[in-house]
């Protein structure tokens, strides 16, 4: 028989619930509350924070190393593009949401983590009707980001087309909370025994991995991406390709699997990974199966540049 509580008997049990991954936890805020926790327990969305129950709200991830938030602006500009695709404005002032997630990040005391925010529809009832949401919500947590290591890279990774098909174009160039094509994807990818899963659009050309874009080198070096029609516009990889313009040819255009097999390079770019090279594609090898040229100083562009022109945490 479940028993029926008062709040503080609730509260107590709640508290000491089991729950796994709270050690990564560093600090969370929530704008309705106004406060900054350190107290992993406390981390709590409403359940009926539309956000939580019909996907109805966007986010970002944002990395921060030695002190230093990098590509803060890019960030901000797309988590404003995906929610004005969804008509959400956030519960404060647009350019008021970097400093609170500064302060958020300065209030963790870690040096290197992750910055998730997440902004949703807000909390008023359990029907899909935004009506319903008097006030749009905004959680903002600092998590432990632990960084692969050299090993990782040189031996470079695998993928694989997934039979989990790209989202409609309307959908993949917003960054959605609704992430489950992408969860699929992960899945299959662990499944099969591959690292990274890339889905490809109805017509057959690749649109981008479970949480990362890519990009690939042909045999005349010219690195092709594709258009961002069909896939999100990935921070990472449009960062890399400004900071590498000025050495190497760029062609936005349609990308078919004959052109990943014939590739020279195949490469993955992301917020906690940078830049890494795939070495075989559906059990085939990519070139001389050993990451190139190309993925590494992207790599080495990305890390230099979080340094000099990262926003300090203050």
């Amino acid at each position: 028989m479940i028993r029926k509580v008062e709040s503080e008997e609730y509260i107590d049990a709640m508290l000491a619930a089991m729950r796994a991954g709270t050690e990564k936890i560093c600090a969370f805020y929530e704008h309705r509350i106004g406060l900054v926790c350190t107290d992993p327990r406390l981390m709590l969305m409403p359940w009926d924070d539309h956000l939580v129950h019909r996907g109805d709200g966007v986010f970002e991830t944002i990395k921060f190393v030695d002190g230093k938030m990098y590509q803060l602006d890019p960030h901000m500009r797309r988590i404003k593009r995906s929610a004005e695709a969804i008509y959400l404005e956030p519960p404060c002032r647009w350019d008021e949401l970097p400093g609170i997630i500064m302060q958020v990040a300065a209030a963790s005391g870690v040096e290197t983590g992750l910055v998730r925010v997440l902004l949703g529809r807000g909390c008023g009832g359990f029907g899909i009707d935004a009506s319903e949401c008097p006030v749009p919500s905004l959680y903002i947590v600092v998590y432990k980001y632990e960084p692969k290591p050299e090993s990782w890279y040189e031996k470079g990774l695998t993928a694989f087309q997934t039979s989990i098909p790209a989202k409609q174009p309307y959908l993949a160039t917003i960054k959605s909370i609704d992430y489950l094509p992408n969860v699929l994807m992960r899945r299959e990818a662990a499944e099969k025994g591959f690292d990274i899963p890339l889905c490809f659009d109805k017509m057959g050309f690749l649109a981008e991995g479970a949480t990362v874009s890519a990009c690939i080198v042909d045999g005349k070096g010219t690195i092709l991406v594709p258009q961002f029609t069909n896939a999100l516009a990935g921070t990472s990889l449009v960062r890399a390709l400004q900071l590498i313009a000025d050495e190497a040819e760029i062609d936005y255009r349609a990308i078919s699997e004959g052109d990943i097999l014939l590739a020279k390079e195949v490469i993955v770019c992301g917020t906690s990974i940078d830049a890494a090279g795939i070495v075989r594609y559906n059990k085939k090898p990519v070139h001389d199966v050993r990451p190139g040229p190309i993925s590494r100083r992207m790599r080495q562009l990305l890390r230099e540049d979080l340094q000099k022109n990262g926003t300090p945490i203050k």
